[in-house]
């Protein structure tokens, strides 16, 4: 082509960059809606709109973040831009979770290096360090969720240590003691021994751990049945170290229970031959094969109720003058025949079951365990040993005695702290709870409010709702010192705590003006006033659970500000959050308000690699959101966010990621070719809808479309299937489809012809819709694109709300005619890539097809320039049988081309092939001619 016919193509021009460089480019974005004061603009642009209100499950202000929090917070970040698109005040406020055991541990870890004693330190100066450490992180965590393109209020988040957020939380805990929910109590409960203090099932996570289970026999002193006399019943354990606190026996009433006594014994067996045992029967054969017990006689069948009244001899008895009580047998009906004996020792003191079982029946729960994990004083033989080096010597004293009947190692699932990653024991010790079950039936709101939530997915409704329908009453209190004070009082002559709502004033005031610090540096005769005496009182020092604290943050943040709602419309956390957030959540609401403090409740997955393996350092699989963005933007991680059904574990590796890159490069070339389409473009080009070809009136009918599905998936909170149509439609609808076509039009023809002014109408209008979709998910590339659009003057796209598309636009029939011209294309274009590839034809403007077809395909075509749609030079149209070589697709039946050559010479301007080139002194073709002429006119 000539420099002088070149330079009469509409060739695209736009300084959009090609290349994202989203390293280099997003942080100075972040840096101008900063300065720019784009938060507080879209605050005051949105007043009087409909609020919705996203309330922050409170990431813990201890480390960077990680792909997990990204994960959340660009979820959330998305449903809060898109709903403040579609027309709503869709205010954010960020919040963490300040206290508890995590950073405490931390500062505690420092002072293990210095060789320090935490506890030789005043109260007041460690937890000042434990502030200092949340406020160092809570900085770092809020810069890298800005530069992940997250918006909100971050000038002002909540947090669960500042003075005002622990006065609510106090004040929270004291319409629990005030209505009488809040007792102090002697219960069993998981307790880390490292830690110190007493755990939730939500800071406790499972592992494998290798256990020595044991097989011991009690010998009976009492028994209703003669035929029990001189007989011994057998238990099976996997915590040797509980043996010395046992207390009794326990049995099923409906289990079959055999007598036999051993004939034959194997080597090595420390069974006695001629003895007397009893074991549940349908566990006898595994009990035999561990016992090493190869021959035996059966002396008597007889069902768990012929136990009942019976006594046995502690194995222990004698050991350091001790051990000398009896041991009860006493039904429970937690015994089952799936593994030991049929027959399960009682230690109410280290055991759930057990500690029920025992109060049912008088047997009190005695302090055996310290809270560093030693025996305490009242063990005889084992004082001072760690529980968990206490299985030697234990298996030791039951063999000396001629109890120990067999051991062996057992794998099993076991709970550890999630924190410092050691086993847990049950510890019965004395905690503050709520009760679930008192007078303010708290279980009884919690189910009536499960029921009136919304759960996305579904699924979570019956997670949850089996979860609080079976749960102990709430274990509030912790053994620590960085938290919220049980600020509670009890009465030392009643051992009741006081209920007295003036002094819970008092105390809430003091939190207010100077921290929870105050429960320790303050006089507690300031908190009683003059109607009562410390030294009457008993003033408690343990903290609360960070989960009563999170569980909290509803009161003081959605009904705390002026610019929020309660309750909100969304809560939005992993799925582990049901036995968490969510339930504390719900917990603390019902039994304060009688409701949930959400209207729906949405789960996401967790963040697994690309094998499905949970996020680990020891896997080496571990990758860094601060890392990826380096290298490849906070954009991608967003569109990977988008990309993915996060009700489901996610994957993420950096294959996926580069997919997902590939995806992002598509959207953007996407973005690009209509900005370089659109040059220039001034609204005295726009046409009316109804002077439109079909062509384009098929776009804007997908145009509609899209706009009703991520309308409905916003409401749905369903964004993997909006955004994926919404990227095929960019990939496969424009680019591969109608940028194709109308290349030649915004190329060729005259700035003045109906066709190229009827296709930059609709790229106007496709670059609007996409920009705006796109935005709450590309945040970053949206606003350079909007900008190189609009001018670097013009207002962020964050700014805007997503287009009202015309009623008219959605035209279904129009959609399903479309949908089979473009099948019958996909026969054409199919017959032609296999000339490309035979090196037959160089490009599809050299040819000019048949395509043979149905008379109702050929009705479909009527009207419609087929060499324009399927960019060939010429085209004919043949209704009857196709020849038999005839190119076919099988799912699109009664159509068939056959490749011919185009006849003429190639146009130097357009490039078709044409009979009237030839004779044309510029070697252009007829539309060619013409608009040159009219060009040099206007020049």
């Amino acid at each position: 082509m000539s420099q002088d016919l070149k330079s009469t193509v509409f060739l695209p021009k736009t300084d959009f960059p090609m290349r994202a460089a989203l390293p280099e480019r997003e942080p100075a974005i972040v840096q101008r809606w900063i300065e720019t004061g784009l938060w507080e603009r879209i605050r005051r642009q949105s007043k009087g709109r409909p609020l919705f209100v996203l309330h922050d499950g409170p990431p813990y202000a201890n480390g960077n973040i990680h792909m997990g929090t990204t994960l959340n917070k660009v979820l959330k970040d998305l449903i809060n831009r898109s709903r403040q698109m579609l027309g709503h005040d869709a205010n954010y406020v960020p919040g963490w979770d300040c206290h508890g055991l995590p950073i405490e541990w931390q500062i505690e870890q420092e002072y293990r290096k210095r060789g320090a004693d935490k506890d030789a330190v005043p109260i007041v100066q460690f937890r000042a360090e434990c502030r200092r450490h949340a406020e160092k992180y809570l900085d770092i965590q809020r810069k890298e969720f800005q530069r992940l393109g997250c918006l909100g209020d971050w000038d002002n988040p909540y947090t669960t240590m500042a003075f005002s957020s622990e006065a609510a939380i106090f004040e929270e805990l004291a319409k629990f003691l005030n209505n009488g929910s809040l007792y102090r109590g002697l219960k069993s409960v998981m307790w880390s021994t490292v830690e110190k203090t007493a755990l939730a099932e939500a800071e406790v996570e499972y592992h494998d751990h290798t256990s020595t289970s044991i097989w011991v026999r009690f010998p009976l002193t009492r028994a209703l049945d003669p035929a029990l006399a001189n007989a011994a019943v057998v238990i099976w354990t996997t915590t040797p170290w509980t043996i010395p606190a046992n207390r009794a026996i326990a049995y099923g009433e409906e289990i079959a229970y055999v007598l036999i006594e051993p004939t034959e014994l194997a080597e090595g067996s420390t069974a006695r031959v001629g003895d007397r045992l009893v074991v549940a029967e349908e566990l006898l054969e595994s009990f035999l094969a561990s016992a090493k017990i190869t021959g035996h006689a059966l002396r008597g069948r007889f069902p768990g109720t012929a136990l009942a009244s019976a006594k046995a001899e502690h194995p222990l008895k004698g050991l350091a003058g001790g051990y000398s009580f009896d041991v009860p047998l006493l039904p429970g009906d937690f015994v089952t025949t799936e593994q030991g004996t049929g027959l399960v020792h009682v230690a109410p003191s280290h055991g759930e079951d057990d500690f029920n079982l025992g109060t049912a029946h008088g047997i009190p729960a005695e302090d055996t365990v310290a809270p560093d994990g030693t025996y305490t004083p009242i063990v005889p033989g084992f004082a001072g040993i760690h529980v968990f080096k206490a299985h030697e010597p234990v298996m030791a004293a039951l063999a000396e005695r001629g109890a120990l009947l067999a051991s062996a190692p057992l794998v099993h699932s076991y709970p550890h702290s999630w924190r410092s990653k050691a086993p847990l024991i049950f510890r019965a010790t004395a905690q503050w709870f709520i009760a679930m079950d008192d007078e303010n039936r708290l279980r009884d709101k919690a189910m009536a409010a499960i029921a009136a939530t919304t759960f996305v997915p579904d699924k979570g409704r019956n997670r949850i709702g089996s979860m609080v329908e079976s749960r102990p009453d709430w274990c509030v209190s912790r053994q620590r010192a960085w938290g919220v004070p049980i600020a509670v009082f009890v009465d030392k002559a009643t051992g009741e705590p006081l209920r007295d709502p003036e002094v819970c004033r008092r105390i809430a005031d003091a939190f207010r003006a100077e921290g929870a610090d105050a429960w320790w540096s303050r006089d507690p005769q300031e908190f009683l006033g003059e109607k009562y005496r410390a030294e009457d009182f008993e003033k408690v020092d343990d903290i609360l659970d960070v989960w009563f604290d999170s569980g909290s943050t509803h009161a003081f943040t959605l009904e705390g500000r002026d610019d929020l709602r309660w309750p909100a419309d969304l809560y939005l956390e992993g799925s582990d959050q049901h036995r968490g957030w969510f339930q504390s959540s719900l917990l603390e609401s019902c039994g304060t308000r009688g409701r949930a403090p959400f209207e729906a409740v949405l789960t996401h997955g967790f963040v697994v690699d690309a094998a499905g393996r949970k996020m680990s350092k020891s896997l080496g699989n571990v990758l860094s959101p601060m890392d990826l963005m380096k290298t490849h933007g906070a954009d991608i991680l967003r569109l990977w966010v988008v990309s993915t059904d996060f009700a489901e574990d996610i994957r993420i590796s950096k294959d996926i990621l580069e997919r997902t890159a590939d995806s992002y490069r598509k959207a953007r070339n996407t973005l690009r070719y209509l900005l370089a389409n659109l040059h220039g473009f001034t609204p005295d080009e726009i046409l009316p809808d109804e002077e439109l070809p079909e062509l384009e009136r098929w776009v804007l009918h997908r145009l509609a479309e899209l706009d009703r599905a991520i309308r409905a998936g916003n409401e749905a909170y369903d964004f993997l299937g909006p955004y994926k149509d919404l990227l095929e439609f960019a990939a496969i609808d424009l680019s591969a489809f109608y940028f194709d076509v109308r290349k030649d039009a915004l190329y060729c023809d005259h700035p003045d012809d109906l066709r190229r002014r009827a296709a930059r109408t609709v790229l106007d209008r496709v670059f609007d819709c996409l920009v705006r979709w796109l935005a709450p998910v590309l945040v970053f590339t949206t606003e350079e694109a909007w900008r190189y659009r609009h001018g670097e003057g013009a207002d962020s796209i964050h700014l805007e709300c997503f287009a009202d598309l015309p009623e008219s636009w959605y035209r279904p029939e129009l959609g399903e005619r479309w949908a089979k011209v473009r099948d019958l294309r996909r026969v054409v274009t199919g017959v032609l890539e296999i000339e490309r590839r035979e090196k037959r034809i160089g490009s599809s403007l050299e040819a000019a097809p048949t395509l043979y077809m149905t008379h109702e395909q050929h009705r479909l075509l009527a009207g419609l320039d087929m060499a324009e749609l399927c960019i060939t030079s010429g085209f004919d149209l043949v209704e009857g049988e196709p020849p038999a070589d005839a190119f076919r697709l099988d799912d699109v039946a009664g159509a068939a081309a056959v490749p011919r050559p185009a006849r003429g010479e190639k146009c130097l301007r357009c490039w078709r092939v044409l009979p009237e080139v030839e004779p044309s002194p510029e070697h252009v073709c007829q539309r060619c001619t013409g608009v040159l002429g009219r060009l040099r006119v206007a020049a």
